[in-house]
């Protein structure tokens, strides 16, 4: 589900008349301003919220937290990474982490992330693109466009050096790693059937056994 905060009218309001927008807020409680652009609203929602909301290129977008498959494989991911966290003193979020394109602003919210323990924040909730080691996704039937494609182009405007696409819906199965960003696109792929051993460059210097994913 996208949405999108009310815009305003480029046209002038005769005295006496209310945009849509003061309408609104003319309704809204007491001391309560309704929000105006999709970063207001997303920072308007409860940190306890049950769905996944991301802002992608402007729009507010809010989806499900994942089938128990998709989270099976990002926590195996995690459990095959504690050796570089316990090797670097980096911490890991799994589907549980606001990041903070910096630019746009816009959220996203990786189905793991890779990060040092003292990485900055935007604010008290989201941590900042470019601090950021690595992030993965893990591709379902709802999110193909947005994990091969849109995510990758986000992510690399955001300054993260490695980007992991487990995707398990693929024919046949497939991993890919994303590395060198550079004007909005990686530089660097290097593609493997699930199953083959992957190389995550520096500064992770990992191999990762694809067979964990099956």
């Amino acid at each position: 589900m996208v949405m999108t905060a009310p815009q305003r009218s480029g046209r002038h309001t005769p005295a006496g008349e209310q945009t849509v927008s003061q309408r609104e807020q003319a309704t809204a409680p007491a001391g309560h301003i309704l929000p105006r652009t999709p970063r207001e609203l997303f920072e308007s929602l409860p940190p306890t919220l049950c769905l996944r909301a991301e802002i992608i290129d402007g729009n507010l977008t809010v989806s499900p937290s994942g089938i128990p498959r998709h989270g099976r494989i990002a926590m195996r991911l995690a459990f095959a990474l504690l050796p570089v966290l316990e090797e670097h003193g980096w911490e890991s979020f799994v589907g549980n982490v606001d990041v903070c394109i910096e630019g746009p602003r816009d959220t996203v919210v990786p189905d793991y992330c890779l990060a040092p323990v003292d990485a900055p924040l935007w604010g008290d909730r989201e941590l900042l693109s470019s601090a950021l080691i690595l992030a993965a996704e893990v591709v379902s039937a709802g999110s193909m466009e947005m994990d091969r494609a849109t995510k990758p182009r986000i992510y690399a405007n955001g300054g993260i050096p490695i980007m992991l696409i487990i995707d398990p819906i693929a024919s046949p199965p497939a991993v890919t790693v994303l590395s060198d960003p550079a004007d909005g696109a990686y530089r660097t792929m290097t593609h493997v059937q699930m199953g083959k051993p992957i190389l995550l460059p520096s500064p992770v210097d990992f191999d990762l056994d694809t067979s964990i994913f099956l």
